[in-house]
């Protein structure tokens, strides 16, 4: 008699999106370790978990495509089920469960139990800040705080995330030590909206307070600050970031656009005299601060003259870091009741004149630094190079500091001076000292 083989489950967490879904998966991978399940990142499993991006249009097609492809696989026989959560699945699910049925079940961005209960695994409450992080040992996304109170006229984030929820600053220490006792040396702050911290919870913005005990945790050495909102920015946290060193000087503060016509439109509460102001604060506060910036181009309306107050405004303010994206016209959101009417060669011509503007820039501020030394932090070897940054530089979207790994050895996830002796628009190149 044929005796049944009994094949052992492996769960296989796959990311997509930005770094709040790679903090979601970790904190799922950490939730399935607790449970005693064999869980993976990204690779062979016969259980597949797919934490969807819902944000754009290109993000959307992504996430459906990965769907399809492990769908193939189920159907196929190399995986026996799988499951969708996320963005996509919060927000679009009576569409995905009708189009792509045999997904065997699809979970929201607030469904982790239901989801756990479905791969056979409790919800632990008590596991404050137990998380199998997928980032390089060094660094490690704190997400303090959930969902988005603003109501800017192209976002979605709102209708997949909800309102906006303050995680307690004890929580975060705590999570913060435990990230530490594992070897991260760099916290990288995520929300979707920094600014807006601790109103919800303590009646006032507490970012500031947050700092201040996040800086008095051993082992931490680097803090950094992402997707700030300009309206009702703390200055406090500005005298945080001058006192203490281990808060960088960087702020990732996403401005959309300068025109004021379009903030209007984009319902954002500010204008472009009181942007240039506050960013000009932020010099005189701190002057040795890196500001990166994204930027929107392509919303409905947007007429040739706003796009040449952009253009003029980009090579004005001389940001260190830009990025820029061209409008994605999204459902339920207030844009979407106006026309889409650039067309999309024109987005990606503005996109593109904007992004030279920006290359142009970056060389000539990379051109400063040669001779200088800067202590970076080493990420990991590719090739023939060790991959560093310095703390003016988020990992994925800034500059990197490239060392000769034929001609020098470094190790990852320590701190090392170098010294730049070449400079490219986005690179450094250096010797360590």
């Amino acid at each position: 008699m044929r005796t049944k083989s009994l094949k052992k489950n492996k769960i296989n967490v796959v990311t997509l999106g930005c770094s709040k879904n790679v903090y979601d998966s970790e904190v799922l991978m950490g939730q399935l370790r607790a449970n005693k399940k064999e869980v993976v990142h990204e690779e062979e499993g016969n259980i597949v978990v797919i934490n969807t991006c819902g944000f754009i249009n290109n993000a959307k097609e992504e996430s459906v495509n990965t769907i399809l492809e492990y769908v193939q696989k189920k159907q196929e026989g190399a995986v026996d089920k799988v499951f969708v959560t996320g963005c996509l699945s919060e927000r679009y699910k009576p569409d995905l469960q009708e189009e792509i049925p045999d997904v065997d079940q699809y979970f929201g961005t607030t469904e982790l139990p239901g989801l756990l209960k479905a791969l056979g695994a409790d919800y632990k409450h008590e596991l404050i800040g137990e998380r199998l992080t997928t980032t390089p040992k060094n660094y490690a996304y704190l997400k303090i705080a959930e969902g988005c109170d603003r109501p800017c006229s192209f976002c979605a984030i709102p209708l997949m995330r909800g309102t906006h929820r303050s995680t307690p600053i004890e929580d975060l220490v705590t999570e913060a030590e435990k990230l530490a006792a594992n070897g991260v040396k760099e916290l990288i702050l995520i929300a979707q909206d920094l600014t807006y911290y601790g109103l919800d919870l303590y009646k006032k913005r507490r970012l500031a307070d947050l700092l201040r005990a996040l800086v008095e945790v051993d082992g931490i050495e680097w803090i950094r600050l992402h997707y700030a909102f300009p309206t009702g920015f703390p200055m406090d946290v500005l005298e945080v970031m001058n006192e203490e060193p281990k808060v960088c000087n960087y702020l990732d503060i996403p401005l959309q656009h300068i025109s004021d016509a379009i903030l209007k439109s984009m319902r954002r509460g500010t204008t472009q005299e009181k942007t240039t102001k506050l960013l000009k604060e932020f010099r005189t506060a701190v002057p040795d601060m890196t500001i990166r910036t994204t930027l929107i181009v392509g919303y409905p309306g947007e007429t040739e003259e706003d796009f040449e107050t952009l253009k003029n405004w980009v090579e004005e303010m001389r940001f260190e870091r830009l990025g820029c994206f061209t409008y994605s016209h999204e459902e339920n959101t207030h844009a979407y009741n106006l026309g889409d009417d650039v067309p999309e060669e024109v987005k990606q011509q503005r996109a593109a004149e904007i992004m030279e503007i920006q290359s142009q820039i970056s060389w000539e501020l990379n051109q400063e630094k040669i001779g200088k030394t800067f202590k970076v932090i080493i990420d990991r070897k590719e090739g023939n190079h060790f991959v560093g940054r310095t703390e003016f530089d988020s990992p994925d979207v800034d500059n990197e500091v490239l060392i000769d790994a034929t001609k020098h050895y470094v190790k990852q996830g320590d701190f090392v001076e170098v010294t730049i002796t070449e400079a490219a628009d986005f690179d450094l190149y250096a010797e360590p000292v």
